[in-house]
């Protein structure tokens, strides 16, 4: 079985920066042609785009259309499948906003569902049938330790992930048997990272730690992963990265179907 990702072409939504950067550096590490996505001003773009190239991508594009928009995604998969073959999809694009059930505004639950779970329907149901021609195909879901228990005030959030979840599900069964050992078959499968380092993650350290303990943020990452996390440790987006990319290889064919927690122990409680 030829093991390697070299030359395979993938696609991450949200990969301007965050888990979704990782994830584009981790393929383009394994030498995969990479399609970051996401909406920044031109210089983060760039950025993005140098950054994969230099972690050695033979290739990479960035498209910044807005996955809220049913329209608009079929404008971007049909722009990326007409450059050829879309081996992987990472769909991590994601938004949340944090209110109770009942002060969520309405706008927002349309947006947060759009974004978070319709727009991996509408990748997933373009990209998948070439995959299945070919007999190779990697779909992996970012979802969240949210995706498999609740919190108060994240109803959106919660229902897209759990949702996400689900989906993925689905289409894993619909795909399991294509294809074979030797090509590396089509699975679909989700990642479900915990806290995280990620510009949310600190945002939110530092507003506890300057509400809670004179501004120290240690105390403040110790009090928020005490809350949730019984690892103590805040994963970094690099690790999420690696595991996606492990996903990809054909030697994982018979993994598919899966939510696989990385949150410390958090979703075991």
């Amino acid at each position: 079985m030829n093991n390697s990702l070299q030359g395979r072409r993938a696609l991450v939504t949200g990969s301007l920066q965050g888990i979704g950067h990782a994830v584009a550096l981790a393929l383009a590490q394994e030498g995969c042609q990479i399609v970051l996505h996401g909406l920044g001003p031109q210089a983060l773009q760039d950025s993005a785009r140098q950054a994969v190239l230099a972690a050695g991508a033979p290739s990479a594009l960035v498209y910044t259309h807005d996955v809220s928009d049913p329209g608009e995604i079929a404008k971007l998969m049909a722009e990326v499948l007409a450059d050829g073959p879309l081996d992987i999809l990472v769909n991590n694009a994601g938004i949340q906003h944090v209110a109770p059930l009942a002060e969520m505004p309405d706008a927002m639950w349309d947006k947060i569902i759009a974004v978070d779970l319709s727009s991996s329907f509408h990748t997933m149901k373009a990209a998948m049938p070439a995959m299945a021609a070919r007999g190779y195909g990697r779909v992996v879901n970012i979802s969240s330790a949210h995706g498999l228990v609740a919190s108060v005030n994240k109803a959106p959030y919660v229902a897209a992930k759990f949702g996400l979840i689900g989906l993925s599900k689905v289409a894993a069964l619909e795909y399991a048997a294509v294809g074979n050992r030797e090509l590396g078959g089509v699975t679909v499968n989700c990642i479900c990272p915990g806290l995280t380092e990620t510009s949310i993650l600190t945002a939110q350290i530092k507003a506890r730690a300057d509400a809670s303990y004179g501004g120290d943020l240690d105390a403040g990452a110790l009090d928020f992963l005490k809350e949730k996390q019984p690892s103590l440790r805040i994963s970094k987006p690099a690790e999420i990265g690696q595991m996606v990319a492990w996903l990809c290889h054909p030697i994982a064919h018979n993994i598919t179907g899966t939510a696989i927690p990385i949150d410390g122990g958090w979703t075991s409680q």
